[in-house]
């Protein structure tokens, strides 16, 4: 570009004309800074951001649950042997019965009495080694998870909350309790941590 065309284009920038062109151009320039800045603020207003407190709130706490039925099913009760003797206490003296298998021995006699020397009832076994040993109850009922229940209760699905629901326990091991009334077939017994009259939604 010559030094006149450079000359002639600076005065043209001058007149009034070209000066309202690059006003236009500048205020155009300012407001499209603002109106990109207010559409991000809004844009990010929208954006759904995952809550775990809100979508539990919304949509109720994620739970597993077990339905329930009656079922045979097995407890497991521990007995510590040494020299084919056995020592247990009066509250349960009453979950062993002679013939019961031990794993790979049984029991051979169960005491009526207890036992002067101790004060326990003693539980003799045929060829069991020393130690722990777990005897089998076989039995019918609800078998419910010991980790779902809480005192006397478990909670259980109605109608989309949490309730809690009052049980009667027969017997227990490390695992599972056998629940003699406050269940009926078709139950589903929450095993995960809820508060009564909790909204939940159960995980598939």
């Amino acid at each position: 570009m010559t030094t006149e065309k450079i000359e002639h284009f600076v005065k043209k920038l001058k007149t009034r004309k070209y000066k309202n062109i690059i006003y236009v151009i500048f205020i155009c320039f300012i407001v499209g800074i603002f109106a990109l800045r207010f559409y991000t603020v809004a844009m990010e207003r929208n954006r759904k951001v995952f809550n775990i407190a809100r979508n539990n709130i919304a949509n109720g706490t994620p739970v597993h649950v077990l339905e329930m039925h009656e079922t045979d099913g097995v407890l497991y009760e521990p007995l510590n042997i040494k020299n084919n003797r056995a020592y247990v206490s009066g509250a349960r003296v009453k979950m062993f019965n002679v013939g019961q298998s031990l794993g790979d021995c049984k029991i051979i006699s169960v005491s009526n009495n207890i036992d002067l020397d101790s004060g326990m009832y003693i539980i003799k076994t045929k060829k069991c080694s020393d130690g722990l040993k777990y005897a089998q109850n076989k039995q019918y009922g609800f078998f419910v998870p010991l980790s779902a229940v809480s005192g006397n209760a478990v909670y259980v699905v109605n109608a989309g909350v949490a309730n809690v629901r009052k049980i009667e326990i027969v017997s227990r091991d490390s695992q599972n309790v056998l629940v003699k009334s406050g269940l009926e077939n078709g139950d589903m017994v929450i095993l995960s941590d809820v508060r009564n009259n909790e909204k939940i939604q159960i995980v598939k």
